[in-house]
């Protein structure tokens, strides 16, 4: 995992919170998810913790997948709101597929991103690729 940048959390997040990283796994975006919200106060509640963590794992999942690999992750936050970016090489916008019952291919994540965030955005990269932005209430 790459940290490209990182912006100290201002205690009151009057102003946003910011991490940039480019992680290699899941895994490593969820533990990044995971230690940036611990350095926010107020603290986001445990369950709005748990589905930033679940969908900045869906999304890094996905475009682990289905777009190349990933070229960036950004968290930032405020007072009320968390907003995942995760930047790919591919210019594929993303779309929903039938869930997979039998487990094997999934087709769950885009669907579950909607249903937990306010909004979910999908923008041309000026590097190339996508990013998708995904905004959650803290």
């Amino acid at each position: 995992m790459t940290d490209i940048n990182r912006t100290q959390t201002i205690s009151d997040r009057s102003t946003r919170a910011e991490r940039t990283t480019r992680p290699d796994t899941a895994a490593e975006a969820r533990d990044t998810a995971r230690a940036f919200l611990s350095g926010l106060a107020p603290a986001p509640t445990e369950e709005a913790a748990e589905n930033v963590v679940l969908v900045v794992s869906e999304l890094v999942t996905n475009a682990l997948r289905h777009a190349g690999g990933i070229t960036g992750l950004r968290l930032t936050a405020d007072r009320h709101t968390v907003e995942i970016t995760v930047q790919d090489p591919s210019p594929s916008r993303p779309r929903p597929r039938h869930p997979d019952i039998t487990g094997y291919e999934g087709g769950y994540g885009l669907t579950l991103v909607n249903f937990l965030a306010r909004f979910v955005t999908v923008t041309p990269s000026p590097e190339g690729g996508k990013k998708i932005c995904a905004a959650l209430g803290i």
